[in-house]
């Protein structure tokens, strides 16, 4: 069952017209209204449960209302709902909570997520050197842990989510914590390098004949491919909110083994090596943006039709 919390502090001359969408809104339940207790901003609290798929069409009425420019709108999962009244909810809404698209809920997503934070500089150090360690020692289980550890996909989102929405300054953040974020990983990883080859623990011939490791730095069309489609993936997690999908898109994407792989090529001298790395890279990059672009679309568009019907 896909319910959401929905808490409104309306506006006393807006609280009848919410309560009527609400009335109106088949997958709504558990409807409460506390007149006059909200202090900042003033105004009345209504609070509901909603099935995930009427949620969107709620907030395009509130919107319209004018509710967000003198009072609020917030929204949290449920995640357990007992009750008739809430299973009724579900199965009166039309279409499936996993199908719809909450906007608001995917801005904020990777509008945080693309944010060039200290924990998002540090998450993509420590990620860069630990695939680092994994080249050296050619250890595909860390470098797979080094996929999962990168926080890239969030900027990446955001990219193709502010493109997409017309949102230019999340592209612009997202941008720079990716601007910022891979070459700190580069640097960080390139330094650890060298120390680890000043006392003796890497040599130049620890990268030759690493079967385990040559795919971070042959690219070719099934690492745009594999792009294409863990770009998707991550897209269809982020929109219909299954988490646990994205740990197979991290694990699928060479991004933050490719900036490892670059940084230890060019400290040992292996430059060709680094510049394969560093196309891998790019090819992931675009390849992850196109996909979660194309998606967003496709769903945006099936919303409209979706609209156009009722």
């Amino acid at each position: 069952m896909a319910m959401m919390h929905l808490r409104v502090v309306s506006p006393s001359r807006s609280t009848t017209q919410v309560l009527q969408v609400l009335d109106v809104t088949p997958g709504a339940t558990n409807v409460v209204l506390l007149p006059g207790v909200a202090r900042q901003p003033a105004g009345d609290l209504v609070q509901a449960d909603l099935a995930r798929e009427c949620v969107p069409d709620v907030l395009d009425h509130l919107r319209h209302l004018g509710v967000p420019e003198d009072g609020s709108i917030s929204l949290e999962v449920v995640d357990t709902a007992i009750g008739k009244a809430a299973v009724r909810a579900e199965q009166d809404a039309p279409g499936e909570g996993a199908d719809a698209v909450i906007w608001d809920e995917v801005v904020s997503r990777t509008g945080e997520d693309s944010t060039l934070t200290w924990s998002f500089l540090a998450f993509t150090v420590l990620a860069t050197v630990l695939a680092a360690i994994g080249v050296v020692t050619a250890s595909p289980v860390t470098i797979v842990g080094a996929m999962v550890v990168g926080p890239e996909f969030g900027p990446l989102a955001g990219i193709a989510v502010g493109l997409l929405r017309g949102r230019m300054i999340v592209v612009r953040r997202a941008a720079l914590a990716l601007g910022v974020g891979f070459p700190a990983g580069l640097l960080a990883a390139a330094l650890a390098t060298l120390l680890w080859r000043g006392v003796g623990l890497v040599h130049a011939s620890d990268l030759a004949g690493q079967r385990q490791t040559d795919f971070i730095y042959h690219p070719g069309w099934f690492s745009f491919i594999t792009a294409l489609v863990a770009g998707a993936a991550g897209t269809l997690s982020l929109t219909s909110n299954r988490s646990a999908a994205l740990i197979g898109v991290f694990i699928s994407v060479t991004t933050v083994p490719a900036a490892g792989y670059a940084a230890v090529a060019v400290v040992l001298g292996r430059y060709h090596d680094a510049l394969g790395s560093v196309g891998q890279l790019a090819i992931n990059l675009v390849g992850i943006v196109a996909a979660a672009y194309a998606v967003l679309l496709a769903q945006a568009q099936a919303t409209q039709r979706r609209r156009a019907q009722l």
